[in-house]
């Protein structure tokens, strides 16, 4: 759980530091306001997916579930600015699936936490690899940075893309080929 006011605090001397005058009519209840933001945006602090991804449903049929498109937010950890973009998941089952609903809770845990792109790839595909035990997961993210948006380089519209695949995904272009043609609507035989 976030400590609201070493947030508070923080953000006070922030606004001192860049030379604001903190008791101006619109930043009196800016330090309050963003620690009760920061307790929502990186609320993946500490949460685990065991619990998310253990209620499963026994299944005959072992082929690709595929969720794409689920929207997510995160907070990059060298600058604190937000990337967002879309994630993609697909898994194998191997007897059990979860509902579809979890995979994209999944996404939320570790997007809301201070994050780079690539770790998060890995996270989201070695959770459903622990907790679902299937025979293969693939997993890719497509996301706008900020930092190199609105500072640095300043190239807007630009995404970076990171891929993760485990079990039968690895080393397998027949199923990934899959995976990407399901992933940009693509009909695949």
């Amino acid at each position: 759980m976030a400590d609201r006011e070493k947030i508070m605090q923080a953000v006070t001397m922030l606004l001192e530091a860049i030379g604001e005058d903190t008791q101006r009519d619109g930043l009196k209840d800016t330090p309050d306001r963003i620690a009760r933001m920061y307790e929502e945006i990186f609320s993946g602090m500490g949460q685990d997916c065991h619990e998310i991804l253990s209620k499963r449903f026994i299944v005959d049929n072992n082929e690709m579930v595929v969720e794409r498109d689920i929207t997510f937010y995160s907070m990059c950890e060298h600058h604190l600015m937000p990337f967002y973009g879309k994630a993609h998941v697909a898994y194998i089952p191997n007897g059990e699936v979860v509902g579809i609903s979890k995979l994209a809770r999944t996404v939320e845990v570790y997007a809301r936490r201070p994050q780079i792109q690539e770790r998060m790839t890995a996270e989201i595909a070695d959770a459903i690899m622990k907790e679902l035990n299937p025979k293969g997961v693939m997993v890719m993210l497509e996301a706008e940075h900020m930092c190199m948006t609105m500072r640095g380089v300043k190239k807007p519209g630009s995404s970076t893309v990171t891929v993760a695949t485990r079990g039968d995904f690895v080393n397998n272009d027949k199923l990934q080929s899959t995976f990407y043609g399901r992933v940009r609507n693509f009909r695949i035989n």
